[in-house]
């Protein structure tokens, strides 16, 4: 890739006309602050991911009665957007190979503008599926890149903060989209679920702006032969001047490794047969961790309380829907404090104990939610309020256990472990898997408590948990502090 497709790029940064970022700052701090700003940049668009993906929990209140909604299709509605991800995820690592990580991050913008005012036009089932697909198609390019660009633009002191951001920025569209249910519950039927999603068509224009202002990933910059671009980049991203310079010949390095691959020979097509047909020893290892690890994050069945929360509080009594959105609003909050406690420690503690840490949290507080649910829902103490308040402290205590270590680590270790020549499409298929999970969580849960209880289905989830616990034990090595270069060694071992 000795020269970029179109020429030289527009200008990297806002105070750059030549095309490169402004000299670095005297303090080896303010060049991270400048890597936190790009990697914060690059993070906010995944918060209209996780807005649009909950604010179903609330609106489909609203949405029966206006639309005329059934259980069935609410369940497909809910679930369907997970599902209609994976085409772009997939096509999400060519996409950014080609046109970059920063023109790729807006355009999913656009998509998660157009998608939300088509959601908020719409006014059948089939519209609304349309315009799910749409809002998918910008949720999966988000998911994708932003973690990717994150982990190439920090350097491994704050790999792990930085990379942990779009987690932050994903649970806080989550809590804004519980506000949103909540805020505008009052409206008329037929306005207040459409008002909750038109406001999300505002905030990707300014979004887009802002993360054109970005400079793009040097990793990329190099992997097109801008060797001049990719060092002024890390000059203002690394720690030291000579941190950036050992960085960038590591990246060339890399770069020189990857066209020499039978992958590169082989072209895009070749880094699938590279990942599936004729992976090394440490690609076989690396790609079991990032796909086991993104199945068990959503088999967890978070997903399954962050959409239906309010179906599992009317189970246990609560009649109310401010009461029951009201308490949405503290999961949302919950967890997204408890990502940012996540994200603080990920390069203090590392990788692996929080995720231990998480793992068993999760098991032993979804086994406390199911026998809260089985005692609420078989005897008649159902519509007390201390078994509602019993259930709610259990929701909580699963969102908190799960923030600390599966919400504030995951995207950033299955970025950060993945070869250069590889992190692109490695990124998409495990993104992929994550989707297709959640989607078959969300898209049977109400299927799955008709048939086997409400309570059975979290049981289910507890013991599904333990399994993650004993796989993170055995299989995930600790990456803390180490250079993404240097990965493959790691995992060779």
């Amino acid at each position: 890739m000795a020269q970029a497709a179109g020429g030289t790029e527009a200008p990297l940064l806002l105070s750059s006309a030549a095309g490169t970022p402004p000299p670095p700052p005297a303090g080896a701090p303010r060049r991270n602050w400048f890597a936190f700003v790009c990697a914060t940049l690059a993070s906010m668009t995944t918060m209209l991911h996780g807005y649009n993906l909950t604010l179903m929990s609330g609106a489909e209140l609203f949405m029966r009665e206006d639309v005329g909604l059934t259980d069935d299709e609410v369940e497909v509605l809910s679930g369907s957007m997970n599902v209609f991800m994976l085409a772009s995820i997939l096509a999400a690592g060519w996409v950014a190979d080609h046109l970059g990580r920063r023109r790729t991050l807006v355009l999913a913008n656009a998509f998660l503008m157009a998608g939300a005012l088509a959601m908020s036009l719409g006014d059948s089932f089939a519209a609304l599926m349309a315009a799910r697909f749409v809002t998918s198609v910008g949720s999966g390019f988000a998911r994708v890149i932003a973690p990717v660009y994150n982990a190439e633009i920090s350097p491994a002191s704050t790999r792990g903060v930085l990379s942990s951001m779009l987690d932050i920025f994903i649970n806080v569209g989550i809590l804004l989209s519980y506000v949103s249910n909540y805020a505008f519950a009052g409206l008329p039927v037929h306005l207040g679920w459409r008002v909750m999603y038109g406001i999300g068509v505002i905030p990707p224009v300014f979004i887009a702006a802002g993360v054109l202002f970005m400079p793009e990933s040097p990793r990329w910059l190099a992997m097109w032969g801008r060797h001049g671009d990719a060092r002024a980049v890390l000059l203002c991203t690394s720690d030291t001047p000579g941190d950036a310079d050992l960085r960038l010949e590591e990246i060339k390095r890399a770069v020189t490794d990857a066209e020499a691959s039978p992958s590169a020979a082989a072209g895009h097509g070749g880094v699938w047969k590279e990942l599936f047909l004729r992976p090394s020893t440490s690609v076989r290892r690396i790609l079991a961790c990032v796909l086991g690890l993104q199945f068990f994050v959503q088999a967890s069945g978070v997903d399954a309380i962050l959409l239906y929360s309010p179906l599992v509080f009317k189970a246990v009594g609560m009649a109310s829907n401010s009461g029951i959105l009201g308490a949405t609003v503290a999961i949302g909050a919950v967890k997204t404090c408890f990502i940012l406690v996540g994200m603080l420690f990920t390069d203090r503690l590392g990788r692996r104990p929080l995720l231990l840490a998480s793992t068993a949290g999760v098991a032993a507080t979804a086994t406390a939610l199911a026998v809260t649910l089985y005692v609420g829902t078989s005897t008649t103490s159902s519509s007390s309020p201390a078994t509602a308040a019993a259930c709610l402290a259990s929701v909580l205590a699963v969102v908190a256990t799960y923030s600390v270590g599966y919400g504030s680590v995951v995207s950033a270790y299955t970025a950060e472990v993945l070869p250069l020549r590889l992190r692109a499409q490695g990124s998409s298929l495990g993104v992929a898997v994550n989707r297709l999970t959640c989607g078959v969580v969300s898209m049977t849960f109400i299927s799955l408590a008709d048939g086997i209880t409400m309570p059975g289905c979290f049981f289910l989830y507890a013991a599904v948990t333990a399994a993650a616990f004993v796989f993170v034990y055995t299989r995930l090595p600790e990456t803390k502090g180490r250079r993404l270069e240097d990965m493959e060694v790691l995992f060779h071992k």
